[in-house]
C-alpha cells in the first residue's frame, strides 16, 4: 500500500498551528492584561469562567490550576473524605486516580467495556460497597461514558458523580454536554487537551451553586474572605495569562472539533479494509469529538516502532493500566481483562484539528504496512 514517496513526518499534535490562529488576538488580550497589572483573577479569567459555562450548558465554572486539581476539588467539594472509596475506570490517566489518594480516599478501579472502553456500569455495580462515596466515570479519548447507567447505582448507595471531563471538551451524550451529567466534573486545559492552554490549567464544572462555592473556597486557601479561612484548603487558581489563551481558542473550539470529525471520519474511511487495524466507533447516542484516534493492533510495539521510524508519531493511551502502575502496586495481572489486554493494543494516530487529508493518507499507508509486517 506503501507510495514510497518521501513525506515530511506527521506529528502527533500540531499546537503551533492552533496557536497561529489566536495569536493576534492573544497578544492583544494580554497587553491590557500587563497594562493594568491585573495579574491574578480579574476579568480576564471571570470571562473566560462564564464563556466556557455558556459553551457547555453548565450554571458554574470555577478556573483552577491544573486539571488534577480540578478534580480534586470537584471531589472535596462533592463530599469525599479520608477513607471513602471512589469507583474510576482501570485505563485512565493517572491523575484520576492521583485525584483520590491526595484526599486520603482510596481508589477502586473497575473493568471498561470491550468495545468503548469505557467505563462499565456493570462492573461499577459489582464494586459498590458500604465505603464507596463516588463514581468516576471518565470520558476518555473524546467520548461520553454512560453516565445514565450510572446515576441510579450512585442513588442507590448515596455516591456523588463526579466526571473526568479532561479529553471531551465539547462532546456530547443525548444532546447533554459532557462535564454536566452528574454532581460536578474536572476538566484539564493542558495544550494538547481539544481547549488547550499555553500551560497548566483546568477547571470544575458544576450546576450545584453550593459545590461551585465550596471549590472555590477550598482553591483560595479555604478563605472567601481575605485572612478569614474556614477550611484547610491550598491554592490553586486559573492564571490570568492561560485564561486570555482559552478564551481565544473557545471560540474556536466548535468549529476545531467539526475538523477533528470530518479527520476521524476520514481515518475510518482509509482503514476499513486494511487487515489488522480495529478502528473506533461512535457510540449510539454520542457526539464525539475524538481527542484521539485509537486504533488497536496486534504486535502494537513493534507496529509503534516502524511508525516512529517513517516519522509517523503516534503514541500510547495508556500503556500501563492505573492498578499495575508502581504508584498503585498493590493490583494484580488479570484483575480487569478488558483494560489490559486493550493496554497491549492501543495505538492512537496523529489527530488534531489541523491535520491534512495527505497526511492521513500518508499515516494510514504505513500503518497498513507496518501492520502486515509485524503479522508476517
Amino acid at each position: 500500500m506503501s507510495t514510497g514517496v518521501d513525506v515530511e513526518s506527521v506529528p502527533l499534535v500540531d499546537l503551533a498551528a492552533q496557536q497561529a490562529e489566536v495569536h493576534e488576538e492573544v497578544m492583544a488580550e494580554l497587553a491590557d492584561v500587563f497594562s493594568s497589572a491585573s495579574f491574578i483573577g480579574g476579568p480576564a479569567v471571570s470571562n473566560f469562567e462564564s464563556a466556557y459555562a455558556s459553551f457547555l450548558g453548565a450554571r458554574h465554572c470555577v478556573g483552577v490550576a491544573n486539571g488534577t486539581d480540578a478534580l480534586e476539588l470537584a471531589l472535596r467539594a462533592g463530599g469525599v473524605c479520608p477513607g471513602g472509596e471512589v469507583i474510576l475506570p482501570a485505563n485512565t490517566f493517572i491523575a484520576t486516580a492521583e485525584a483520590v489518594s491526595r484526599i486520603g480516599a482510596v481508589p477502586v478501579p473497575v473493568d471498561v467495556d470491550p468495545e468503548y472502553l469505557l467505563i462499565s456500569p456493570e462492573a461499577v455495580a459489582a464494586a459498590v460497597t458500604s465505603r464507596t462515596q463516588a463514581i468516576v466515570p471518565v470520558h476518555l479519548f473524546g467520548q461520553t461514558a454512560f453516565v445514565e447507567r450510572l446515576v441510579p447505582i450512585a442513588q442507590s448507595c448515596g455516591a456523588v458523580i463526579i466526571e473526568d471531563a479532561a479529553q471531551s471538551q465539547g462532546a456530547t451524550r443525548f444532546g447533554a454536554h459532557a462535564g454536566t451529567l452528574g454532581a460536578a466534573a474536572g476538566t484539564s486545559f493542558y495544550p494538547g487537551k481539544n481547549l488547550g492552554a499555553a500551560g497548566d490549567a483546568g477547571a470544575v464544572l458544576t450546576n450545584d451553586p453550593g459545590l461551585a462555592a465550596r471549590v472555590r473556597l477550598l482553591g483560595a486557601h479555604g478563605s472567601s474572605e481575605k485572612y478569614r479561612h474556614e477550611a484547610i484548603g491550598f491554592n490553586s487558581r486559573l492564571d490570568t495569562v492561560q485564561a486570555v489563551v482559552l478564551k481565544a481558542k473557545l471560540a474556536r473550539l466548535h468549529a476545531w472539533n467539526l475538523r477533528r470529525r470530518a479527520a476521524a471520519e476520514r481515518y475510518a474511511a482509509l482503514l476499513a479494509d486494511v487487515p489488522g487495524v480495529e478502528i473506533p466507533r461512535e457510540a449510539p447516542g454520542n457526539v464525539d469529538v475524538w481527542h484521539l484516534y485509537v486504533v488497536r493492533v496486534q504486535h502494537r510495539d513493534a507496529v509503534l516502532q516502524a511508525l516512529h521510524a517513517a516519522g509517523i508519531h503516534a503514541g500510547i493511551h495508556y500503556p500501563v493500566p492505573v492498578h499495575l502502575s508502581e504508584a498503585y502496586a498493590g493490583g494484580h495481572s488479570g484483575s480487569f481483562p478488558v483494560a489490559e489486554e486493550a493496554a497491549r493494543r492501543i495505538l492512537s494516530l496523529p489527530l488534531f484539528p489541523h491535520i491534512t487529508a495527505e497526511q492521513q493518507q500518508r499515516v494510514a499507508e504505513v500503518l497498513a504496512d507496518a501492520v502486515g509486517a509485524a503479522g508476517s
